[in-house]
């Protein structure tokens, strides 16, 4: 097979990548295109695409979206300790090389294989790579929010396993929103259904946007209240006004949910979808109504679980407050090797005992369930 690097998605055709990237909206050719036209990415953001493909007889076997950064922004695994150490030694952190999607902490495969990956393909790959950084600078390689079985093969390389943990609904196959209600107990329930009320009680309604409904004057409002979230929080807007255009022209799933009060736009959130799964990823909001944040960012999307028999709600990084909402903790995986000998071992007996840590938070918040016992 013939390995190269790509330093744009425009090297590669949307259908021919496709091919090998699954149903994920976030690894498809049109989202990561999204991200490079819009200027959402490129060298003057700290990410710059190194594509990494290999390719046997002409057709597309492998593949790894790879990115080349100078800082740890928008990544949501936090290594920023890690950099500190390196300056502290005299030595160079950045560059680095991270496979990933930029700016979304969702689990999803980063070896695109047409066919299950092999420990052989996972060899070849981590080899190229590891030399590739050797290569060109960067101080080290690593994958964020990788699956277990790619995990499994990685590990296999030398790559350092680092555990974190998500807040994830599952549809245990409840017909309705009551029908959840009636499964948590009643502390949980009582305070779910005061949070609403007190949306609908302040005149909120919802409405769904999919498809070619998505004119340009609802992203215009979306990213007004995207950004006044953002400036509220003193957070970064990675994103442009033109990424929520065109993802919202080309990339399949996605969906956006305004709340109007008085028949004003007043809350947004945007969701995308796959065969059984619902991500949440932005929201916004300009007034201040007790329980908006809960009702636009999580109970509506548990309705749209509900109505359209989707497995799976993924409401992103953080959030102990989802727990009693009915989100349960969910491990997440990166992996990790440094080219410096000393830190890379420095680093993994790090891990160790985060990773220790981790796994006791995460039975810990499993014990106080809001379910039922018996649930």
């Amino acid at each position: 097979m013939i390995a190269s690097f790509l330093s744009s998605m425009t090297e590669i055709p949307r259908d021919t990548w496709n091919t090998i990237s699954g149903p994920q909206p976030f690894l498809r050719h049109e989202f990561l295109m999204a991200l490079e036209e819009s200027g959402s990415v490129g060298p003057h953001t700290g990410w710059q695409t190194e594509t990494f493909i290999m390719k046997d007889a002409g057709q597309l076997k492998v593949a790894v979206p790879l990115y080349r950064k100078s800082h740890s922004y928008g990544e949501y695994v936090f290594d920023w300790a890690w950099a500190h150490s390196y300056r502290e030694a005299g030595l160079n952190y950045y560059p680095k090389l991270v496979a990933a999607t930029p700016f979304t902490p969702v689990t999803g495969r980063r070896l695109l294989t047409a066919s299950t990956p092999t420990p052989e393909i996972a060899h070849i790959v981590s080899t190229a790579l590891r030399d590739h950084a050797r290569a060109t600078g960067a101080s080290s390689l690593h994958w964020l929010f990788s699956p277990e079985p790619e995990c499994a093969l990685l590990s296999a390389e030398g790559f350092l396993r680092r555990t974190s943990f998500q807040f994830h609904w599952a549809n245990a196959g409840w017909s309705d929103f009551q029908e959840f209600l009636a499964a948590l107990s009643a502390p949980k329930r009582k305070n779910i259904k005061r949070e609403r009320r007190q949306v609908a009680d302040a005149g909120i309604t919802y409405t769904t946007y999919e498809g070619t409904a998505l004119t340009e004057s609802l992203w215009d409002t979306f990213y007004e209240l995207y950004l006044t979230t953002i400036q509220k929080y003193e957070a970064i807007p990675y994103l442009t006004r033109q990424f929520f255009s065109l993802i919202g022209k080309n990339v399949p799933g996605v969906i956006l949910l305004m709340a109007k009060q008085s028949g004003r736009i007043v809350a947004t959130a945007l969701y995308f979808r796959d065969d059984d799964t619902l991500y949440g990823r932005y929201w916004g909001t300009n007034i201040g109504v007790p329980g908006l944040h809960f009702e636009t960012c999580y109970y509506q999307a548990i309705e749209y679980c509900l109505a359209h028999g989707l497995r799976r709600f993924e409401a992103g990084a953080q959030g102990e407050h989802k727990l009693s909402r009915g989100f349960l903790p969910n491990p997440t995986y990166s992996l990790h090797w440094l080219r410096h000998p000393q830190f890379n071992r420095a680093v993994e007996e790090f891990l160790l005992r985060e990773n220790q840590g981790l796994e006791l938070a995460i039975n810990e918040l499993t014990d106080h369930s809001p379910f039922h016992k018996s649930s």
